[in-house]
């Protein structure tokens, strides 16, 4: 959330930044809602120091014996229109903290100008993609020749949009996520965490799902319980209202959690195969620090995204999200895209953000050096280390072969039992 103080003081500068995302109506309902509330603070302080003077009055009058009855008359009556006053006041502030709630974060300098992905920018590549000699099939063409993507009888017992994984395919699974959190902990030097799968909405608030984007989540009838989106919000919550000593930051934590979506409004988009699921496996890194340190923390963090790529020798490229599609609360992001020859094309498979403060002031993350009397708050970043789904579909589609076999990349086989290939059912 941005700061409520700092929106009142540069209105037209905040407007201005935030109108490279695309129009925002929501704004000038935050300037109407904020002029009235003005008025009605202005007319309530005037009113209270009218009363001060009143009752100032009223005991000068007591000491001298003189009658104090219409005096006290009219306290009473600027009581009663102080109380409507500060109720009045009261309902305004909720309106304008609510609008304010649903307005994103301001895009960082370095930003590219865009409306949508198609004015995003390409900052460099790694690999070549691989040329083939036979037709290409996609993942689920290859998984289905493992035998290994079962998504009929995961319709029959779900619905629409899971998978079940089978045999070699749930044991790959099973070694991506290995593979990448051993990357993570001991190379990059993350703190593993088991956190949650389910969370409140104040924990939903605080990373910014809430109460924007309620129509993506699934709820528990009946409580104040989620099923986790992403495990950015256990992560990022793990310090929500605390105050952090300077000296401990960063802050690094890597998880492997399923991840729930309902996926609202993106039907007819990416919905073949393990795209885009209602639930799906995801290890999602997150880090805390000092607001001087994050956007090279944000170099940091995306780095240790493209090794886990690098490592399963995918060609994949990073892409600077312009204004127009950066996602509610970034300030910055890189998403990284990796090759998919079935579908000739690259597809997202990480996106790595820094929210600065945003997060931060919303869970009240906060951090106080050493001897200082105050504390600032928190930045906070995040991206995933990868999503194991459309990782396992990029290393079927990018490794298959003519005979329907799938060659492993080396970095696995201490996670497969040393296997070099899956071989296709019947073999």
């Amino acid at each position: 959330m941005l700061d409520l103080k700092y929106v009142r003081q540069n209105f037209d500068a905040v407007r201005q930044a935030l109108s490279r995302r695309g129009p925002l109506p929501g704004l000038d309902a935050f300037l109407e809602k904020d002029a009235v509330r003005r008025d009605l603070l202005t007319r309530s302080e005037a009113l209270k120091a009218e009363r001060n003077r009143a009752s100032a009055e009223v005991a000068t009058a007591k000491r001298e014996g003189r009658d104090v009855s219409n005096l006290l008359a009219g306290l009473g009556r600027a009581g009663d229109e102080i109380k409507a006053l500060d109720a009045a006041l009261a309902e305004v502030d909720a309106a304008v903290r609510d609008i304010l709630t649903a307005v994103p974060n301001i895009p960082h300098p370095s930003t590219p100008d865009g409306r949508d992905e198609r004015d995003n920018r390409v900052e460099r590549t790694f690999g070549e993609p691989r040329t083939f000699d036979f037709p290409v099939r996609d993942h689920l063409d290859v998984g289905a020749g493992l035998s290994g993507l079962d998504f009929e009888r995961a319709a029959r017992m779900s619905g629409a949009r899971f998978c079940v994984l089978r045999g070699d395919l749930a044991r790959l699974e099973r070694a991506l996520v290995a593979f990448m959190i051993d990357l993570h902990t001991y190379e990059h030097g993350y703190l593993e965490i088991a956190p949650p799968y389910l969370v409140t909405g104040e924990s939903l608030f605080g990373t910014g799902q809430l109460p924007k984007f309620a129509e993506d989540l699934f709820k528990i009838e009946g409580q104040d319980r989620y099923l986790i989106p992403t495990a950015e919000v256990p992560l990022t919550n793990l310090h929500r209202g605390e105050t952090l000593a300077e000296e401990a930051l960063p802050l690094a934590y890597a998880a492997f959690t399923p991840c729930f979506r309902s996926e609202a409004g993106s039907y007819g988009r990416d919905t073949r195969g393990l795209i885009r699921l209602h639930q799906f496996d995801k290890v999602e890194l997150v880090r805390v620090c000092r607001p001087e340190d994050s956007y090279q923390e944000l170099e940091k963090l995306t780095g240790h995204a493209e090794e886990v790529l690098r490592r399963l020798d995918l060609p994949y490229r990073v892409v600077s999200l312009c204004a127009g599609d950066l996602g509610f609360g970034a300030a910055r992001t890189f998403d990284l895209e990796v090759w998919l020859p079935g579908q000739d094309t690259y597809r997202e498979i990480s996106s790595c953000s820094n929210f600065e403060d945003f997060q931060a002031r919303r869970a009240d993350i906060r951090i106080k050096a050493k001897g200082a009397k105050k504390t600032v708050l928190a930045h906070t970043l995040n991206g995933s280390g990868l999503a194991v789904g459309r990782t396992m579909a990029a290393i079927l589609e990018n490794f298959q072969n003519a005979d329907g076999s799938v060659t492993l990349p080396a970095a696995l086989a201490p996670y497969m039992g040393g296997r070099e290939r899956l071989e296709p059912s019947g073999r």
